[in-house]
């Protein structure tokens, strides 16, 4: 047990340092860096293009799980950017069918992706449905998180100003009382990008990883550290 854990400090390191490095980017991007504003109690308003914290630990995840190599880097990236895409259509498609009160759009739309994606994978092999629903589903959690822009009655993109997020009529539906408030078509945008980035970081531990395994004494610490 000892030689297992000592075999996986060098990536327990990396991930670790990586992680940290991977929340101040992201965190900071979102609320201090890419804005339109000062809110008022040291964060700034998000501007539509920001990053979505939780979105890239999920294909870091999915990188390691599908073997964290060359093929997996490819993979998880391109049907990360598909499962984006796959939710963009049905923003789209529930935006002109029906909105609240009213569930049957979203689940109808759901079920006929779900069956268009998983038919296409029986000739695309390049397509990964747990991937693909992965990501998809990351997707659709931005989107209700932001307001359900398209469905919800001024739900998100409403109230993307600092002078509507102090009237409580006019802050829209979103995190944080309307301050990411985001259009379905930016929701669909900030999460693929997150997404690509988390797969980034992912080929980024591994890489960091092996310089710390060959490292002697990184080696000679970790060793020490498991005794």
């Amino acid at each position: 047990m000892a030689e297992k854990m000592k075999a996986t400090v060098p990536l327990a390191l990396a991930v670790g340092v990586l992680a940290f490095l991977y929340i101040e980017l992201t965190a900071n991007f979102t609320f201090h860096w890419v804005t339109e504003g000062n809110l008022g109690n040291g964060l700034s308003l998000p501007a539509n293009f920001h990053l979505v914290v939780p979105a890239g630990f999920i294909t870091w995840g999915l990188f390691f799980a599908l073997g964290a190599d060359t093929k997996a880097y490819r993979s998880v990236s391109i049907n990360s950017v598909l499962g984006s895409a796959a939710a963009l259509i049905l923003f789209i498609f529930v935006a002109v069918i029906k909105g609240l009160p009213d569930f049957w759009s979203i689940a109808l739309g759901v079920g006929l992706l779900a069956f268009i994606l998983i038919t296409l994978s029986g000739g695309l092999d390049w397509i990964n449905v747990p991937v693909v629903f992965g990501t998809f589903a990351a997707t659709v959690m931005w989107w209700i998180a932001t307001g359900l822009d398209g469905w919800a009655k001024n739900g998100g993109g409403i109230g993307k100003s600092l002078t509507a997020l102090a009237k409580p009529a006019t802050a829209g539906t979103g995190a944080f009382g309307g301050v990411l408030s985001t259009p379905y078509w930016w929701v669909a945008i900030d999460v693929a990008a997150t997404l690509l980035l988390g797969v980034l970081f992912g080929v980024m531990s591994v890489k960091l990883a092996g310089v710390v395994a060959r490292n002697p004494i990184a080696s000679r610490e970790s060793g020490a550290a498991t005794t």
